[in-house]
């Protein structure tokens, strides 16, 4: 990675602020150094032994169990968390529980993940320990390929050395950085090869603004008697009270076989506003071939219709036919919006 150019100070600036940035500078720096380390490895030798991990993940039938201690443990539960969330069962041990019974957690169907920059975590021995006892696959993260930990793996990803971006290359930064990122490989990989889609997320993250986008059209759309909708040759005067009956600032204008074939707006009506509006039919004010979108639609994908077109509502339609209507208003209560 290039080293980054001094950052440039502002004439209001105090010394000390811009230490503060050149010492960020540094440390991003530093830590990206250390992922280009590791895209290097994964096309050399590593490659091979990331391979095998997805294999022995996708072989086990249970979950895969992360553990580590200290920092390499937070970087644990993260990677579990990452694991659970998309689609890959998981969960953490911590390495000192494991030895005070929860050791009860694993089971022969799970495959261990066992995070140490040295290899020679002293709380590690008795997870390992149990797993060559009870032969449950066990993955080694590590930096030294010749540690305590990686002779005792069925497969171990040797993390190439790179320097903290502590001054005193003591602090975890970079070699954190690295096992986040592996850890972070894996899960996708794994995501990937299982054909997880963005329907299967949205099962998992139901809460939240996330979780509203990842629902789907059908979800939230209005249905049955609240879609406004006339047939063709229906009077504007008819259509306007539908239109305003149902709220949604619009109605569908259907064929005799039930399909949608035009819409009309409230813009629609301010551009065709004349004497004789209400004795025109429908047919003569309505918009052809109108935008919709299908029910099994994601919100996050409505809503960029939405944005695109700067309308405030699309009907939802099946074979042609509409079943549905969503409007701006629903997003936002539902916070996806």
């Amino acid at each position: 990675m290039a080293k980054p150019k001094q950052a440039d100070k502002p004439a209001n600036m105090t010394d000390r602020a811009q230490a503060s940035i050149e010492s960020a500078l540094r440390t991003l720096d530093a830590e990206g150094s250390g992922i280009d380390a590791l895209a290097v490895a994964l096309r050399d030798g590593l490659g091979a032994s990331f391979a095998a991990a997805i294999d022995l993940i996708h072989a086990a039938q249970g979950r895969v169990v992360v553990t580590g201690m200290g920092k390499s443990g937070h970087v644990g539960h993260k990677i579990a968390s990452t694991f659970a969330s998309t689609g890959t069962p998981a969960l953490f041990v911590h390495p000192a529980e494991a030895s005070h019974g929860d050791l009860g957690m694993i089971t022969k169907n799970d495959v261990i993940l066992a995070l140490s920059w040295s290899g020679e975590t002293a709380e590690l021995k008795n997870l390992t320990d149990f797993s060559r006892r009870y032969h449950i696959g066990l993955i080694a993260m590590t930096a030294s390929a010749e540690s305590t930990l990686a002779k005792a793996a069925d497969v171990v990803l040797t993390l190439p050395q790179a320097s903290e971006a502590c001054p005193h290359n003591l602090a975890p930064t970079t070699s954190a950085l690295m096992q986040l990122a592996l850890g972070d490989a894996l899960a996708i990989a794994m995501l990937e090869s299982r054909g997880f889609t963005a329907i299967d997320f949205g099962m998992l993250h139901p809460g939240g603004k996330l979780g509203a986008l990842l629902k789907t059209v059908r979800d939230m759309m209005h249905s049955g008697e609240q879609v406004p909708l006339a047939r063709l040759g229906t009077a504007m005067s008819e259509a306007i009270l539908e239109m305003s009956a149902k709220g949604f600032g619009c109605i569908g204008i259907t064929d005799a076989n039930a399909r949608l074939v035009g819409i009309i707006t409230d813009g629609d009506l301010r551009r065709n506003m004349r004497n004789n509006l209400l004795d025109a039919r429908v047919d003569d004010v309505m918009t052809r071939n109108p935008k919709t979108v299908r029910p099994d639609q994601l919100i996050s994908e409505t809503l960029d219709i939405l944005n695109s077109l700067k309308v405030t509502a699309l009907f939802a339609v099946e074979a042609g036919k509409p079943v549905g209507v969503i409007h701006v208003h629903d997003l936002l209560r539902a916070g996806a919006a």
